[in-house]
């Protein structure tokens, strides 16, 4: 019988070795085109384009075995040199997390936290080790990023908070908890 790939939602969200965590690239930084890993077909997926002058700031990706409040694995914003490809596993360390609300165009919300993670194998951002020490510039950017990106799918997307690794290293290991919660029903 032919061995069986691990698809790419069901890897470790953490390397035991080095304590990274393990981010899955969906979409590169400066791209226009949103993408989003289907597990059951095992492959990336155009979910929109943006519109002309709108593209991510940094790679944008997942981490994997994990579950969001919205169902999705927690969403990661990858500090880093360069853009990587969709399908990267990208080892990184957690820096923060910027706690949101996102509103639905049925009035419904979520909880949609971005967690803000820098790669472990790239230079720029080396010296970052919590959200903090990114420029409020940047921070601030990645907010309008969000709020702007949501506003073209008519939903609403509410900062509520800035909070460093501690506080996003809890909001993975819930992610953790509620994948594995899922799994067994």
């Amino acid at each position: 019988m032919p061995h069986r790939l691990t698809k790419l939602s069901d890897i470790e969200p953490i390397d035991k070795e080095t304590d990274c965590i393990n981010v899955i690239i969906e979409t590169t930084r400066d791209s226009r085109t949103k993408l989003a890993y289907d597990p059951d077909r095992d492959t990336f997926v155009v979910k929109q384009v943006l519109p002309q002058g709108m593209s991510f700031p940094f790679d944008f990706g997942f981490i994997p075995s994990t579950l969001g409040g919205d169902g999705d694995p927690l969403d990661v914003l990858i500090l880093m040199d360069e853009p990587v490809p969709p399908g990267t596993l990208v080892p990184s360390r957690l820096i923060g997390v910027i706690e949101a609300v996102q509103t639905e165009n049925d009035g419904s919300t979520d909880t949609n936290d971005r967690l803000i993670a820098v790669s472990a194998t790239h230079e720029i951002f080396s010296s970052v080790k919590k959200l903090s020490d990114v420029p409020d510039s940047v921070t601030e950017q990645i907010e309008h990023f969000f709020i702007s990106y949501n506003e073209q799918e008519g939903k609403k997307f509410e900062p509520k908070g800035r909070h460093g690794p501690r506080r996003a290293a809890k909001l993975l290991a819930q992610g953790r908890r509620a994948r594995g919660r899922r799994k067994r029903k």
